[in-house]
């Protein structure tokens, strides 16, 4: 098969090349588009968490810095001259504010050095209860820097209900000794309540525990975890690492596979993590990814099966063009006309110009020192170079009704219908400018680089007596150029007879 047939066989396939790569384009973008919305989709989600773990956080340190400011006042109230002589219901309004009696606090309780209630914001006389063995007794009592504690959950001994946990702070003596504990009790479900409140979807969770891994809340609740301990687990490494963070991760206690936000509580010893189901997370992107993508895959099986479809036809259609095709207008080599569609043009435009009276504008177009350059380089470097000034030139002619032709070896041809003689210098200033700006190397030229000289011709009217009369001029301003040193445009003189053997060249300015 010649190269011909095959070019000819080929280019159908280039159409459904070619529908496959915009089928391809297409999915690609569709892939882009979802990726988008996948990342949106999480950091959607991921401003939800910070924006719950904030509002968590912020409540609970509020609740607890009141809390603790009960507390002080009760040990401040303590230390006052004659407040344990007064009276008992007069002492208690000095020593327990109304914070006490909030909702989901417990009772705020001064325990003395033996472990048994002293005082007691809900009940005169105290309750006669042993709190000795209470972790936040024991922690107080051993060491005196220990300031807030946050003890353990525990069931009260006094109700036998609603699980708690204390905040304890140590009382001292003038001597520096332990002189027993004030202890405020909080229920756990205010963190329940408040946990409750919050929308995280179906899979998400939230937990409040101690630094020490101690489990205090957790939602979804379970009374089972209340006080288990998680050291030792993935999750709870990664929230000791550092005060705040986020991460992929999976629950110990159910299996599921979340996103998580955590944060230290300023000044607490708790940690808080918020996190969401990574199912919830992509729920509706996945919805949406299915849709897009059904339509996405039909498209591209109709473009490419359309594609298909067309290329047959093209294949019937291509084999009887084949012989046209032989005797297309372009130069082999330089991809611009060839010698006979650029004579056809200049017929054509010469035939207009007499009619309309327009000017015709022709710039002839050498390489200098070729022969010089092919010796020096081989013919493979001068093909690239004739290749490139071919393409200097295409760049800088560019409306529709110009001609650019390959005249002859290493000549060019530029048809400028309706263009003078200014317009003509002009544009052939620019390609000879571009053609040297190449900086082609050319040793054996004076100019070091490639270049080219151009003679220009305009006419108009009767000055056109025939088209052979145009292409002589310009030829006749390409040698001027030649002569003058190469590298230079020439105009030929205006007012010249074109056929005088006597012509005058003067120098573009």
């Amino acid at each position: 098969m010649s190269e011909s047939n095959i070019m000819v066989t080929r280019r159908p396939n280039i159409i459904i090349a070619i529908s496959g790569v915009l089928a391809s384009a297409i999915l690609a973008i569709a892939v882009w588009v979802l990726a988008q919305m996948h990342d949106d989709a999480l950091r959607r989600a991921q401003d939800s968490v910070f924006n719950v773990s904030l509002l968590v956080e912020r409540d609970v340190s509020r609740n607890l810095e009141i809390y603790d400011l009960s507390i002080r006042s009760v040990i401040q109230g303590l230390k006052q001259p004659g407040v344990l002589q007064l009276d008992s219901s007069l002492r208690q309004m000095v020593l327990f504010d109304g914070s006490a009696s909030a909702k989901d606090m417990g009772s705020i309780l001064v325990i003395d050095e033996t472990g048994y209630i002293k005082f007691d914001s809900q009940f005169v006389p105290p309750r006669h209860v042993y709190l000795g063995d209470r972790d936040y007794f024991k922690v107080h009592r051993d060491s005196p820097n220990v300031g807030l504690y946050v003890s353990h959950p525990f069931m009260p001994r006094s109700t036998g209900t609603d699980i708690s946990i204390g905040l304890s702070r140590r009382i001292s003596k003038p001597d520096g000794s332990f002189g027993g504990v004030v202890v405020g009790t909080m229920r756990l479900r205010y963190f329940r309540s408040l946990f409750d409140g919050m929308h995280l979807g179906a899979g998400g969770s939230m937990a409040l525990m101690l630094s020490d891994g101690t489990m205090l809340m957790r939602r979804p609740y379970d009374p089972k975890i209340i006080g288990i301990n998680l050291t030792g687990t993935a999750n709870y490494s990664r929230f000791v690492q550092q005060p705040s963070g986020d991460f992929f991760g999976t629950a110990a206690i159910d299996g599921v596979e979340r996103w998580y936000a955590f944060r230290h509580i300023d000044m607490y010893p708790l940690i808080l993590d918020v996190a969401l189901s990574t199912r919830d997370i992509y729920v509706g992107w996945r919805r949406r990814a299915w849709i897009i993508g059904s339509l996405i895959a039909a498209l591209d099986l109709t473009l490419i099966a359309l594609a298909v479809l067309f290329a047959q036809q093209m294949r019937g259609r291509l084999l009887a063009e084949e012989e046209l095709r032989v005797l297309a207008r372009t130069d082999g080599l330089t991809g611009v006309d060839n010698r006979r569609a650029f004579e056809q043009a200049v017929e054509n435009e010469w035939r207009r110009a007499q009619r309309d009276g327009d000017p015709l504008s022709l710039l002839l177009i050498d390489v200098d020192n070729f022969k010089g350059f092919n010796d020096l380089y081989g013919h493979s470097a001068g093909d690239d170079a004739l290749i490139m000034v071919a393409q200097c030139i295409a760049r800088n002619v560019q409306r529709p009704g110009d001609t650019t032709a390959r005249y002859g070896g290493e000549e060019f041809a530029v048809l400028l219908p309706d263009t003078d003689e200014a317009g003509a210098l002009s544009l052939a200033e620019k390609i000879r400018a571009a053609v040297e700006a190449i900086a082609l190397g050319h040793v054996a030229s004076s100019h070091h680089v490639l270049t080219v000289s151009i003679g220009v011709a305009t006419m108009r009217g009767e000055a056109l007596s025939m088209s052979r009369v145009l292409v002589d001029a310009a030829d006749q301003a390409l040698y001027a150029a030649k002569d003058a040193g190469r590298n230079r445009v020439f105009p030929y003189p205006a007012g010249a007879p074109a056929g005088d053997g006597s012509l005058m060249i003067v120098a573009s300015r």
